[in-house]
């Protein structure tokens, strides 16, 4: 019979030291502890801090405000439907709030995606459209790349935050790939397995289906 996880800690550090008791393979692989605060309470001063209108016209921007609410969505701590209602109530005017409730719909159709497509999901939806076919891709990640010693600045610095962060912002996760498929030519599934160790808000479907929009296997929209 499996024995229940404990649930109760008295602090946070005490929490950490035991899910490093618990999963001691996760906890050698990497040991970085994100800032992310998890639980109801977290996401809910997450949600109070949005401002629609400054998410709109400054997203794609590392210094955008950037709503970082995907972890709460991502393990059902918010839901959609609770975020679309809070944002529509801080509006006066819903055109406002358009393209964060935009991005909200392309979660919900990821999701819908996923339950079509299921494994699926790991496999090329359509030929590379690059010039080469996807026995010129290798199949591993290098070292360089997982480690950040790529000697290219911003790739590392990418490379870093993820793995002790936990967290990258969009535009972060579209160059990294780009680097990964088209600079290095490898395939898209060796990233994304990689992404998803280390993003607190790694969820298959959207995750895979952004590499294969980059990787041009798949032709819809990204991260």
């Amino acid at each position: 019979m499996t024995k229940d996880m404990q649930r109760q800690f008295t602090n946070r550090d005490e929490l950490v030291a035991y899910l490093r008791e618990q999963f001691p393979g996760a906890a050698e692989r990497d040991d970085h502890i994100s800032e992310t605060l998890g639980g109801r309470k977290a996401a809910q001063e997450a949600l109070q801090k949005i401002d629609p209108l400054r998410y709109a016209q400054t997203r794609n921007f590392f210094t955008g405000a950037v709503t970082r609410l995907s972890p709460y969505i991502r393990y059902g701590v918010l839901s959609l439907r609770e975020i679309r209602d809070y944002v529509l109530d801080q509006v006066q005017n819903q055109d406002e709030a358009t393209k964060l409730i935009n991005e909200l719909g392309w979660r919900d159709y990821w999701q819908r995606l996923y339950m079509k497509l299921g494994d699926e999901i790991w496999k090329d939806q359509e030929e590379y459209k690059t010039g080469y076919t996807v026995d010129e891709y290798a199949l591993e990640l290098p070292q360089d790349i997982r480690e950040g010693t790529t000697d290219r600045v911003c790739i590392d610095s990418f490379s870093r935050d993820l793995r002790e962060t936990g967290y990258l912002h969009n535009h972060g996760r579209m160059w990294l790939a780009a680097y990964i498929v088209h600079w290095r030519r490898i395939r898209w599934q060796a990233g994304a397995k990689w992404f998803l160790e280390h993003l607190l808000d790694g969820d298959p479907a959207s995750n895979n289906m952004s590499w294969q929009w980059v990787a041009s296997t798949w032709e819809h929209l990204s991260f």
